[in-house]
């Protein structure tokens, strides 16, 4: 059954949302009941199966309101590719979460840090949450539509959205598809911004208010976390600066961390292991043609470890099924007595995309990590879990 969710947006940014729309010749009190059609616009596209060819998924069947905005479904590969709407096709990558998304600037070269970042997707190649919201519905593998005229003219022929298009956007609204599809994307992209998608009150947030107290194995993840001569995490994993309100747990820059390939993903035909390389930004339209584009082989957006503990499968291909195995995947490059993958049982698969110098830098900072420490880092990513999801988080 569809959740309906009440609205926490601030005026400030319902503003800046409807911008592109006339807004600017709007009066203030216009503009902003303007701005909470939108979103509800948005939040009835966001659980409507209509964007997808055959009907059978919305944007929540991937983005799951109550499990974290993740696909919480196996699909024959144990979460580490969504569905399709034709019933058969599957992704060759995990499904990031939508929660705290809209944090993610927009994609961007910072000069002085010599990095890209922000975006949306793996890859970063939609600038926007808009342009991610307008992806999904026109890929293969995913909804399926044909094409974008296609799915605005679903939209004019049900009494319902061509009230609302045209009540939000114009009399005109469907005479240009184009602007049509971009709005229906604009409309989800605001319902994501509001409140339900990015709460912070989790038991860290409730910690920083005094709220909370930290156990003893949850203080001492919380050290290590920080701590750059122990892990590093806070290298990649930290915007602001230690124990800073609202923050997402990344920078939103892109390394390549020596991911192996998800042999389950071969197996069960997703990809094919004779040809198939994921490689991530170098794969974006704004990088792949730079004349140092070479570089970015493998690099993938560091993720929000908002809700991490609760959105497994891990890493880009869900390769990872333990929060655990991960923290270990990352101790291997310090810890020379840590060569086995606990998932397998087996040696740790080598890279998909070789490391490079300047990623391999930050992976070799820190100490070996004990299995006690281990536990810690876990029992502080569980704390990074939104309230009403809590009671998914597995002891």
């Amino acid at each position: 059954m569809k959740k309906q969710f009440k609205i926490g947006l601030s005026i400030a940014t319902t503003l800046v949302l409807f911008a592109g729309c006339g807004s600017n010749q709007m009066d203030t009190k216009t503009a902003k009941e303007k701005a909470k059609q939108e979103i509800a616009l948005g939040e009835k596209l966001f659980f409507d199966p209509i964007l997808s060819k055959n009907q059978t998924q919305s944007c929540s069947t991937c983005h799951n309101p109550q499990h974290g905005f993740i696909d919480n479904r196996d699909n024959g590969v144990q979460g580490a590719g969504s569905l399709g709407d034709d019933g058969k096709s599957i992704g060759d990558r995990n499904t990031p979460t939508a929660s705290y998304a809209m944090y993610s600037p927009k994609f961007h070269y910072h000069k002085k840090k010599k990095q890209h970042i922000g975006g949306q997707f793996y890859d970063g190649r939609e600038h926007t949450l808009q342009g991610q919201a307008g992806g999904p519905p026109m890929n293969s593998v995913e909804m399926g539509m044909p094409s974008q005229e296609y799915l605005v003219k679903r939209f004019e022929n049900s009494p319902t959205y061509n009230k609302e298009f045209k009540k939000i956007y114009g009399e005109d609204i469907f005479k240009d598809s184009a602007k049509a599809y971009s709005m229906m994307a604009k409309a989800i992209a605001s319902f994501e911004t509001t409140k339900q998608f990015a709460p912070f009150d989790s038991k860290y947030d409730r910690y920083l208010k005094g709220e909370y107290d930290l156990t003893v194995l949850e203080d001492l993840g919380r050290t290590l976390f920080f701590s750059n001569n122990n892990t590093n995490c806070a290298s990649c994993h930290l915007l602001k600066t230690e124990d800073a309100p609202k923050e997402t747990f990344s920078n939103y820059q892109y390394h390549n961390i020596g991911v192996p390939q998800n042999k389950m993903l071969m197996e069960k035909n997703v990809v094919d292991p004779k040809t198939f390389v994921d490689h991530g930004l170098l794969q974006n339209p704004n990088v792949k043609n730079l004349p140092n584009a070479k570089q970015y082989d493998g690099k993938i957006k560091v993720p929000t470890l908002r809700n991490i503990a609760i959105t497994a499968p891990y890493m880009h291909n869900g390769v990872f099924q333990d929060l655990a195995t991960v923290v270990k995947f990352y101790d291997k490059y310090t810890n020379k007595n840590n060569t086995i993958n606990p998932e397998t049982k087996k040696p740790w698969d080598e890279p998909e995309v070789k490391v490079a110098k300047d990623d391999m830098e930050l992976l070799t900072v820190g100490k070996p990590l004990s299995e006690r420490k281990v536990e810690a880092l876990v029992a502080f990513m569980k704390l990074l879990t939104d309230k009403r999801y809590e009671h998914l988080i597995k002891e």
